[in-house]
């Protein structure tokens, strides 16, 4: 792979016009939900866009699925610049980075999603890129070697991470602008996915949005992903209409129950009730019970769980709640069991 090959292969390019054609919000107004962070990010955006300099370095962390990458589309929409998509475990060389960075029109928005997993040499050449709009080349090898300085046009890097406790602290303190994204609330996802229903041309309720929305997991892009497969069972049955009785079909073929459960929650906590009576439990005996390593279980599963109250982390493990337990014990076992 030559360079220019290796440039496109690293970073998806994209200008005002063709963000037209994308299946995605270009406003603040259609971005629907975390409403303080986007009233800020609404300001900082005017506000550059009025002095007609570049937007303040940004980083956006949170759980994935939130819609980091979708914001800043809508920056640089709003800003009528560019911006180039990347991901930080993409970027192995030094050489990579430099390369991107001088090809930025001025102003243009550079997004580095996971950019904790960017490597620490590759990261050192931000530092100097961020303050004073400039990197280092080394040319040459051995003794004869020299660093060139190279500037390059002002920019904003808007950077996204799952782990904001792994972003260095001298990449960190660059930053002018940290955000936080939150989970999405029911009302908030059920809005996304009546707006999504339109462009999918698929007509539902607001009773069933508010179905899968609380299946969703406050995640907007889990969300989408029910709709679509919540409109394959629409169109072949020839109604294109998704009412309450196709969701509720379409959400048990998937596997997820009227609580939004999906099979791996319910399994791990039918293990917890059927093994160890509610818990507690070690996260790696359980991790062994259903077949998931512990980080899958800490990442994916818990979270929701924690949230919705049906799991409980103690020092001793996780344990379901008291109050929870009635109600699983008749889920799970009826009369079968008795504890």
């Amino acid at each position: 792979m030559n360079e220019q090959q290796t440039f496109e292969y690293l970073v998806m390019q994209e200008t005002p016009e063709e963000r037209s054609t994308d299946f995605a919000p270009k406003t603040f107004e259609d971005y629907l939900g975390q409403r303080e962070l986007k009233e800020k990010l609404e300001v900082y955006t005017q506000a550059a866009k009025m002095r007609n300099e570049a937007l303040d370095h940004l980083l956006l962390f949170g759980p994935p699925g939130l819609g980091k990458t979708t914001l800043a589309q809508i920056m640089a929409c709003v800003m009528g610049v560019g911006i180039k998509v990347c991901s930080g475990p993409m970027l192995e060389r030094t050489g990579d980075l430099v390369a991107i960075l001088s090809g930025l029109d001025p102003k243009d928005i550079l997004f580095i999603d996971e950019i904790h997993r960017m490597p620490s040499n590759v990261e050192e050449i931000l530092y100097s890129a961020m303050e004073q709009f400039r990197v280092d080349v080394i040319i040459g090898q051995g003794a004869g070697a020299k660093v060139v300085n190279l500037p390059i046009n002002t920019f904003t890097l808007v950077g996204a991470t799952t782990k904001s406790g792994m972003i260095s602290a001298p990449l960190r303190s660059r930053f002018g602008i940290i955000e936080r994204l939150d989970f999405y609330s029911d009302e908030d996802l059920a809005q996304i996915i009546l707006q999504n229903a339109k462009f999918l041309n698929i007509k539902i309720s607001d009773t069933s949005a508010l179905q899968i929305a609380k299946c969703a997991r406050g995640t907007p892009r889990i969300g989408k992903k029910i709709l679509r497969r919540v409109r394959d069972f629409a169109q072949v049955t020839n109604s294109n209409l998704a009412d309450e009785q196709l969701v509720n079909n379409a959400l048990t073929f998937l596997g997820i129950d009227n609580d939004g459960l999906n099979i791996q929650d319910n399994q791990l906590l039918r293990k917890i009730m059927e093994n160890f009576n509610g818990g507690p439990v070690g996260l790696e005996t359980l991790a062994s019970l259903i077949g998931e390593d512990s980080e899958t279980i800490e990442q994916v599963y818990e979270p929701f769980l924690l949230r919705k109250g049906f799991l409980e982390k103690s020092s001793r493990g996780r344990q379901i709640p008291v109050k929870i337990q009635p109600f699983l014990k008749s889920k799970y076992f009826g009369q079968k069991m008795l504890f």
